[in-house]
């Protein structure tokens, strides 16, 4: 199985918390879609013998292309692409874009899959993090787009400052009565040079506080279990046979080819990355250059991927595969830093397989970080 994403560089306005690449001027948005089309074209000797299950319009917000653009995309990859008969092609959109018509197109568009940027129902939040849409908006988009797709993701921010419990578990409650199948959700994070990172700074927003995310976390994982859905990542939950495909494609360590600027590409031993920079970007898919940056991945680089990977999805870390693929000085290792994550239940072996247990999960990335193996020979 592999994948190809698509970053799409524009947004309407900046979000506060966002640190992706983008830009809010449309100016050069059709020269990027054929840009972004002839690098798709210029890449498909990478994918001679693989077949492409899941494209990801990722970004930025891909939501505000023409069904005609986003169309071009698809048609260039089944053009150069061996795709598979029935390939998952998601779609991030913001509220602001769905309007009921614009549902109504892309429901008879080769798009199955919407991921809505919802964060918050309340208007506060919306305006304290500068989303573009309002609450009415994220209402009017679900309400509709639960009328012709079956598959839809939201995503959830936790952690905003001055949200109390009671108004986080409304937010979850209010996903839940639209019969959504899967949720992203993520705390609040504040990243350098940021405008939230600028606005904390000056004072006139609070900074988010850990104690009161890994509250809104634990209320998350309760509420979402007892509905029926999987937590099979640390930020996604998903019902029965509606986990992404694309992003279990990502954590499972497949092969993926990343096309747009800034954009990451993954071929099982080396990784790839566009240049971040929309001029850039364009002057060299005409000077027919890709504009990619490569890295070998060593040994103890492929291991500290799965560590991170393995340790936040239901999958977990197989032992096994850690003596079989790395070595047993790397199991070893591995053992050794795991005891005191073991002896403070944070940790469980089960099968031979290491996870994150309940009290450990908000923590995994904290837990993978000491288990990386950081100064070994290759």
């Amino acid at each position: 199985m592999s994948g190809i994403y698509i970053h799409i560089p524009f947004c309407k306005q900046a979000c506060h918390y966002c640190d992706f690449h983008f830009s809010t001027s449309m100016k050069k948005k059709e020269q990027m879609v054929l840009a972004i089309a002839k690098e798709i074209g210029m890449r498909k000797s990478e994918f001679e013998n693989e077949i492409v299950e899941t494209i990801y319009f990722g970004g930025g917000t891909p939501s505000v292309l023409e069904n005609s653009e986003l169309q071009l995309l698809i048609d260039t990859i089944y053009e150069n692409y061996r795709v598979s008969e029935n390939p998952e092609i998601t779609l991030e959109a913001n509220p602001d874009d769905l309007s009921k018509e614009r549902i109504f197109e892309l429901s008879k568009s080769p798009i199955n899959r919407l991921s809505i940027g919802i964060q918050s129902f309340y208007e506060e939040d919306l305006k304290m993090m500068n989303r573009a849409h309002n609450s009415a908006e994220a209402i009017n988009c679900l309400t509709e787009a639960t009328k012709y797709f079956d598959n839809i993701s939201l995503d959830l921010i936790y952690g905003i400052p001055g949200m109390s419990d009671e108004m986080w578990r409304q937010n979850i409650e209010t996903a839940l009565s639209f019969g959504i199948p899967h949720i992203s959700s993520y705390a609040l994070t504040v990243e350098p040079k940021t405008a939230l990172r600028k606005l904390i700074d000056t004072g006139k927003i609070a900074e988010p506080q850990d104690e009161v995310a890994s509250n809104h976390f634990m209320i998350l994982v309760e509420t979402l279990e007892k509905k029926g859905f999987i937590h099979y990542e640390l930020s996604n939950f998903g019902k029965e046979n509606h986990f992404s495909k694309n992003n279990s494609a990502y954590w499972l360590g497949k092969k993926y080819i990343g096309a747009g600027p800034s954009a990451h590409s993954y071929d099982g031993e080396k990784r790839g990355w566009n240049i971040a920079n929309n001029s850039l970007y364009l002057k060299s898919i005409q000077k027919n250059v890709l504009p990619i940056e490569t890295e070998i991945l060593s040994k103890s680089d492929r291991y500290n991927e799965y560590i991170m990977t393995g340790l936040r999805t239901i999958w977990g870390i197989s032992l096994d595969r850690i003596e079989n693929e790395f070595g047993s000085e790397y199991l070893e290792y591995l053992n050794k830093q795991t005891q005191k994550f073991l002896n403070d239940d944070l940790v469980f072996i089960e099968n031979n397989i290491l996870k994150p247990t309940a009290k450990g999960k908000f923590l995994t990335d904290g837990i993978a970080s000491d288990l990386f193996y950081l100064n070994l020979e290759e």
